[in-house]
C-alpha cells in the first residue's frame, strides 16, 4: 500500500541553526583558502588563476573535512567533493545557497575567485590541446602508444598504428639510439600527414634509472617445446625458424631463430623431415611447414634441446639426404636464480655469473650483480628496502658501504625468482640526491630539440629539475616543447603541488602516472590511492594526465585481455590520456581501448559520473522481459 502524500511531507523545514553553523565554518574554510594561497611566490600572471586554485585545493585537504561533507550533503547541497578545479568558486557557492535560506543578504564573490566551474574546464581543456593536440574527433581521451625498435624501419606499421586512433606516439629514449628515434619520428610525421591527423611526438628521456648490470649469457642451448593439456596430449606444436647466416634475417615474434647455411636453407622445402640426436642423445625429428625466401619454418610435436654445431639430417623422399650445420643459435640471457634467504652484492661493475642453479652449490657464496648507478650506495642505509624488477624480488640492505650494497632477499617465488640484467631497481625508503637529468639525458636533448613536440622528464623530484630542463631547452632554442612530469617514485608523489607550480612555467605541461614504479615505491595496497590523489591535483592544477603502465598488457602482449585489465582500462577516461606499451597485438589493444573510451565518455568526465538514459533499464526492455 502507497503511503499518502500528506505522510511524506511532515519533514520540518530549513534548520536555520544549523545552516547558521555551516555558515560560520564555510566562512573559516575561506579564509583558509586565501591564507594558504599567500604562500605562492613568483607566479606570473599566465598561471596565476590555476596556480591559485591548486593552491586552495591544497588548503582543503589539509584537514578532514568529511562531518562538514556530511553535514553539507544532509541539507541536499554540495558536499565540495567535485570541486577540485573551482575550489573557492564551489564554497562561495555553498555559502550562497546557505545565505539565501536564512534569509540573509549575499553578493556575488565572483571576482575574487580564479575559475568557476565553466572556465575550469575550458582552461583544461585549453591545455590539453596545447601538450597532447586537437580533441580526437569521437573521443575525448587521447591514446599514446609506445613505439618498438622496428618502428624506424617499419612504415606499415606506423601507418597502421595511426589509422587505429595513436593520437600520440611515445619514444622511449632508454632504448635504442639517436638514429633510430629519428627515423620513428619521420614515420610518425609522414604517417600523420597521410591521414590529415595531427599526431604529436613525445620522447622520453631515460633519466637516472638503477638498473641491473650485465650477466653472463647462460650455456648455449636452444629448449624448443610443445603447449600440452592437463593430460599431457599436444594442443600447439613447438616452432622454430631457420635462416641465412649470411642474411641476418630479424624476427619480431616469439618463434626462436636458428642459423644455418644459406645454401642448405635454399634447398629446403614442406615436407622435409630434419633428424638429430639432440643434446641430451635424444633422436627427435622436424617437419619442415612453411617455406619462404629468406626463412624456413619447422615445427615438432616433442622437447628437443638444441645446441651449437648440431647437425640435422635432411630426409627427402626419392633424394636422399643433406647434413644441415647449427651456425648459431639465439642469445639466450643469463639470469641470477634468487631464493628468500639468499644474499646478492650489488657493486658498481663486473659481469655477473649465472649462479644458482645447482642447488648443491657453496652456501657461502655470495653472488653479485652491478648497478648502474653505483653513486646511490653511499646514500643507502642498512635496514633499507630493495625491490628488483618491478617488484617481483624484494630484499633488505644487510650492509652498506660506499662501494657495495649486501642484499637479503625476503621476496620471491617459492621455488626462486630470476634476476637478469637490465631490469629496474627500487629504493624506496632511502633518500637520494640524484639529478633528473643525467649527462646522456643533456645529449639526447639535441635530438628530442629536432624531432619531439614533448619531453618526458624521467625520475622529477625537485623543482630544481624542472627549472634545469627549461634551462637547457631555451638553449636549444626548444622552449616550445610540451614537458611530461613523469611520477614514478615517492618522493615525487610527495612533491607533487611543488613539481607541478614549477612545470607551470613550461610552453605546456602534464603529468604521467607511472603506475609500474609507482607501485613498487609507495607499494601496491596503495596504489589506488595515490593515483587518485595524483588525478585530484592534476584536476585543481588544470594539468593534463597521461595514465600509463600496463594498460590492457596482456591483451597487447598475447592478443586476450584479463577481466580486471578492462575494468582499468575504462578507469582512464578520468585521465586526458591513456598509455600503451608495445606488444604483438598493440593494434588490436588500441582499438579495444578506442571502443572502451568511446563507451565510458558518456558515463564520466574526470570524476563525476554522467547520468545518462540506461537502455538496458528501459521500460521498453521491462517489458520484453
Amino acid at each position: 500500500m502507497q503511503p499518502e502524500l500528506s505522510a511524506l511531507s511532515t519533514e520540518p523545514g530549513w534548520d536555520q541553526d544549523a545552516c547558521r553553523t555551516l555558515i560560520e565554518e564555510l566562512w573559516s574554510l575561506r579564509a583558509e583558502l586565501l591564507d594558504f594561497e599567500r604562500k605562492l611566490v613568483g607566479i606570473s600572471d599566465e598561471f596565476k588563476a590555476s596556480a591559485r586554485n591548486l593552491a586552495h585545493y591544497i588548503a582543503l585537504r589539509r584537514k578532514d573535512r568529511r562531518q562538514l561533507q556530511d553535514s553539507l550533503a544532509r541539507l541536499g547541497l554540495s558536499s565540495l567533493g567535485h570541486s577540485e578545479s573551482h575550489v573557492l568558486a564551489n564554497v562561495d557557492k555553498v555559502i550562497g545557497i546557505l545565505h539565501h535560506l536564512t534569509n540573509q543578504p549575499w553578493s556575488e564573490r565572483s571576482d575574487e575567485e580564479p575559475v568557476g566551474i565553466r572556465s575550469s574546464r575550458r582552461l583544461l581543456d585549453q591545455n590539453t590541446v596545447a601538450l597532447l593536440g586537437p580533441t580526437p574527433a569521437n573521443r575525448a581521451v587521447r591514446i599514446m602508444v609506445t613505439l618498438p625498435s622496428e618502428a624506424a624501419t617499419n612504415g606499415d606499421l606506423i601507418d597502421q598504428l595511426v589509422a587505429s586512433g595513436m593520437n600520440v606516439a611515445r619514444i622511449n629514449c632508454a632504448h635504442d639510439d639517436d638514429q633510430a628515434w629519428c627515423l620513428m619520428a619521420e614515420q610518425v610525421r609522414r604517417a600523420a600527414r597521410f591521414h590529415g591527423r595531427d599526431v604529436r611526438v613525445l620522447m622520453d628521456l631515460g633519466g637516472p634509472k638503477l638498473r641491473t648490470g650485465e650477466i653472463a649469457p647462460s650455456p648455449d642451448v636452444l629448449k624448443i617445446k610443445p603447449r600440452r593439456d592437463a593430460l599431457g596430449v599436444v594442443v600447439e606444436s613447438a616452432k622454430v625458424r631457420f635462416y641465412a647466416q649470411e642474411r641476418m634475417s630479424v624476427h619480431t615474434d616469439a618463434i626462436p631463430a636458428i642459423a644455418i647455411d644459406y645454401a642448405c636453407l635454399r634447398h629446403l622445402r614442406p615436407g622435409d623431415t630434419l633428424a638429430l640426436v639432440d643434446a641430451r642423445g635424444a633422436k627427435r625429428t622436424l617437419h619442415i611447414v612453411d617455406v619462404a625466401e629468406e626463412t624456413a619454418l619447422a615445427a615438432t610435436d616433442r622437447t628437443i634441446y638444441i645446441t651449437h654445431g648440431t647437425y640435422l639430417r635432411r630426409i627427402r623422399k626419392g633424394d636422399g639426404q643433406r647434413n644441415v650445420l647449427v651456425q648459431r643459435l639465439p642469445v639466450n640471457p643469463g639470469t641470477l636464480l634468487l631464493r628468500v634467504g639468499d644474499l646478492l652484492k650489488l657493486t658498481s661493475s663486473g659481469i655477473a655469473q649465472p649462479y644458482g642453479e645447482d642447488l648443491n652449490a657453496d652456501s657461502r657464496q655470495i653472488p653479485s650483480i652491478a648497478c648502474t648507478l653505483p653513486q646511490v650506495f653511499g646514500q643507502v642505509q642498512a635496514g633499507e628496502r630493495v625491490f628488483f624488477d618491478d617488484g617481483h624480488i624484494g630484499g633488505l640492505v644487510r650492509e652498506a658501504s660506499n662501494d657495495h650494497l649486501v642484499v637479503q632477499i625476503v621476496d620471491a617465488n617459492p621455488n626462486g625468482s630470476r634476476l637478469a640484467g637490465d631490469k629496474g631497481i627500487n629504493l624506496p625508503d632511502s633518500k637520494l640526491d640524484l639529478p633528473a637529468l643525467t649527462a646522456q639525458d643533456i645529449e639526447d636533448l639535441r635530438t628530442v630539440a629536432r624531432y619531439a613536440d614533448l619531453v618526458g622528464l624521467s625520475f622529477v623530484q625537485r623543482p630544481g629539475d624542472i627549472d634545469a630542463l627549461r634551462s637547457h631547452l631555451k638553449a636549444l632554442d626548444a622552449e616550445h616543447l610540451g614537458v611530461v612530469l613523469k611520477i614514478e617514485t615517492r618522493r615525487a608523489f610527495e612533491h607533487l603541488p611543488e613539481l607541478m607550480l614549477a612545470a607551470m612555467h613550461c610552453h605546456s605541461a602534464g603529468v604521467m602516472i607511472a603506475r609500474g614504479d609507482l607501485a613498487v615505491e609507495c607499494g601496491y595496497e596503495r596504489l589506488a590511492e595515490v593515483q587518485e590523489e595524483i588525478l585530484w591535483a592534476a584536476e585543481a592544477a588544470h594539468m593534463p594526465v597521461i595514465w600509463a603502465t600496463q594498460v590492457l598488457e596482456t591483451l597487447a602482449k598475447t592478443g586476450r585481455p584479463s577481466r580486471a585489465e578492462i575494468t582499468d582500462a575504462a578507469m582512464g577516461e578520468r585521465a586526458e590520456c591513456v598509455m600503451l606499451n608495445k606488444g604483438p597485438y598493440i593494434l588490436e589493444a588500441i582499438r579495444s581501448l578506442d571502443d572502451i573510451l568511446k563507451r565510458m565518455q558518456s558515463h564520466q568526465t574526470k570524476k563525476r559520473a554522467l547520468l545518462r538514459a540506461l537502455s538496458a533499464w528501459s521500460p521498453s526492455r521491462q517489458t520484453e522481459a
